[in-house]
């Protein structure tokens, strides 16, 4: 994944930010993808992701739209189920290019480890665009993290 990275590189570079999103993916099993349809507009649909070796993921069934829609235009972007709305743990959203695991030999420990109903597709998540949004300790105002690839982490306090 040349132009964007990988969820262990990003890990490697924020280590406190990619806990905290990825602890938000893991509070819950579903979660909102965002994919370009053919006549370029957006689709949303519900998904399930997870963390497979360098890599944040996602499946799919065989001939779902979002699989056709990332098969034929990578660009997504992944929200966070945001829970029960009290912003605990923060609000993470990520964006970039999924790129569909062909090897034969990934594919399969992926399925080993995953199990999923097969047939069925992976597509691996290179990361354009980390964010995390939550309350200040104060509780007066918004911290805005976002993480970037070659820029790193900045941090914005909105009141």
């Amino acid at each position: 994944m040349s132009a964007t990275t990988t969820w262990e590189r990003f890990a490697e570079e924020a280590p406190e930010l990619a806990a905290a999103v990825r602890g938000r993916f893991e509070a819950t099993k579903h979660h909102v993808l965002a994919t370009v349809r053919r006549d370029g507009s957006p689709r949303v649909s519900g998904t399930e992701v997870m963390f497979h070796g360098p890599d944040l993921a996602v499946g799919s069934m065989p001939g779902a739209v979002k699989a056709r829609d990332l098969q034929r235009d990578g660009r997504f972007a992944l929200h966070a189920n945001p829970g029960d709305g009290s912003m605990e743990g923060g609000d993470a959203k990520v964006a970039g290019v999924a790129v569909e695991e062909v090897d034969p030999d990934r594919f399969e420990a992926y399925a080993e480890e995953v199990k999923p109903p097969l047939p069925s597709h992976l597509f691996r998540l290179g990361l354009d665009e980390v964010v995390l949004t939550s309350l200040h300790p104060d509780g007066d105002r918004l911290v805005i993290e976002t993480w970037r690839p070659e820029a790193g982490v900045t941090r914005v306090e909105r009141a």
